[in-house]
This record gives C-alpha cells, sequence and structure tokens, in this order.
C-alpha cells in the first residue's frame, strides 16, 4: 500500500515529516510520496519556486526510509489537482494496488468542495489526520459518507485499493510553513522548526527574506479544491488537505 500525501511545502518542516512517518508505521505503507504542488488552487502561490520546495524536500527525507520525494505535480502545467495525481499514480501502479491519500483533518471537513471527490474516493482510501480535539464534519452528506466508509482496521485498506476511510490521532507539532516563512522574513531563527538540511537551503536562497506572496491564480473550473493540502495539520496546524503551506 502506498501513501500521498501532498502539499505546497513552502517550506517542508517537523509537522508535516512526523505525521507522515506516524501514518506510515500505523497503516504499514510500503513508502509515503510526498508531493510540493506546482501552481495553487484557490489559495496563494507558494513563496518558493517549484524547483526549491523540492530541493527542500529531498534534503528533508534523505535519510528518512520510507518517505519519497516525488515532483510529478511540479511537472504537470496547470492547477494541482489531487484526482490528477490519483489518476497518474494508478495508471502507473494497476488497479489492484492499495492507495491511500493522507489528508488534514480540517481539510477533510470539506472534502465535498473538492474537485472530483467521489472520483478520489475511487481511486483511493483516506487517511484523516486529527488533531486531538478535532471535530467530525458538520455536513451531514459527509458524515454520511464517512460512516459508509469508515474502518478500524488496517487489513481492510490493505484488502480494497480504494474507497474507505481511517482516522487517525497524529501528534500535534504546533509548526506551520507560515510562521517558519514569517520568522525567516523577521530576521529570528527558525532553527529546529524544520531540519536544518532545508533551513540552509531556504536562507541560501533568501526565498523567505522579506518576500511578499504572490497572488492566488484564478481559476474558473467548478470548486476544485485543494489537492491533498492545507498546511497539514499545523498549517491548518501540519495540514494539508493538498494545499500543505
Amino acid at each position: 500500500m502506498i501513501g500521498i500525501f501532498g502539499g505546497a511545502f513552502d517550506p517542508v518542516h517537523f509537522g508535516h515529516l512526523r505525521i507522515a512517518v506516524e501514518v506510515r508505521e500505523t497503516l504499514g505503507l510500503e513508502a509515503v510520496h510526498l508531493l510540493p504542488l506546482n501552481v495553487a488552487v484557490h489559495r496563494e502561490q507558494p513563496a518558493a519556486d517549484g524547483a526549491l520546495r523540492f530541493r527542500m524536500l529531498q534534503a528533508a527525507v534523505a535519510k528518512a526510509p520510507g518517505l519519497i520525494a516525488d515532483d510529478r505535480e511540479l511537472k504537470r502545467p496547470g492547477g494541482s489537482y489531487t484526482v490528477d495525481t490519483l489518476t497518474q499514480f494508478r495508471a502507473e501502479l494497476g488497479p489492484a494496488v492499495p492507495l491511500c491519500l493522507l489528508v488534514g483533518g480540517d481539510a477533510f471537513n470539506g472534502f465535498f468542495e473538492w474537485h472530483r471527490p467521489r472520483d478520489i474516493l475511487g481511486l483511493a482510501h483516506l487517511a484523516v489526520m486529527r488533531r486531538p480535539g478535532s471535530v467530525l464534519p458538520r455536513d451531514p452528506d459527509l458524515r454520511e459518507e464517512l460512516e459508509r466508509r469508515r474502518t478500524a482496521s488496517p487489513a481492510d485498506l490493505q484488502a480494497a485499493p480504494a474507497g474507505r476511510i481511517w482516522l487517525q490521532l497524529v501528534t500535534q507539532l504546533d509548526i506551520s510553513s507560515t510562521r517558519i516563512r514569517r520568522t525567516i522574513a523577521a530576521g529570528r531563527s527558525a532553527r529546529f522548526l524544520l531540519p536544518d538540511a532545508v533551513l540552509d537551503l531556504a536562507l541560501g536562497a533568501g526565498c523567505y527574506a522579506g518576500q511578499g506572496r504572490p497572488p492566488a491564480v484564478a481559476d474558473t473550473t467548478t470548486s476544485p479544491a485543494p489537492t491533498t493540502r492545507e498546511e497539514t495539520l499545523s498549517d491548518t496546524s501540519t495540514q494539508r488537505g493538498h494545499n500543505a503551506a
């Protein structure tokens, strides 16, 4: 079973990495692919360019077995939609391999506003990463879908290629990419919020040194929300529905 965790990773930090490790170990995932988005949909564009964000991600996972920096979304033009990414994985791996999309709890609460959410469930399981004390969706249709698809057994995810929903409490680290960018822009130290190799790349590039954010890209398609991203659970307090910052 393969895990897929998308986001801006602008920059990647320990909150992202910790939850990827926890979900991988709990579900027995062969690997978790971490994918920086190319063009954000309905949110600000990343401050750092895609090539730099990918190098930072590579540095972050270089010594982390089972975590893979994956640049397929950066290579695909246009908005970064989760359904497109999953379709590509499914074409490469075939119809039988279980895929597990890692989703932040806040992002999941708006899942039916995503672009083609039912197609996503036809392509992958959802592993919803919840903070302690977080609430279940208020949307009655999403709650009904959750109860119908929810499983408490990782074996159920291994037994089918897609369609189940797993809820997992994860360690909440009070770290966000936004906070890191602001800290660096203010000339303060961001050490110990993210791997040293990532911080060194960011400082060397000067990408967060007082720079403003690029504007959001207008999109005329119907309601395509995050690819897996939001900032992770902490950028939703490290969260990515596909839009980890």
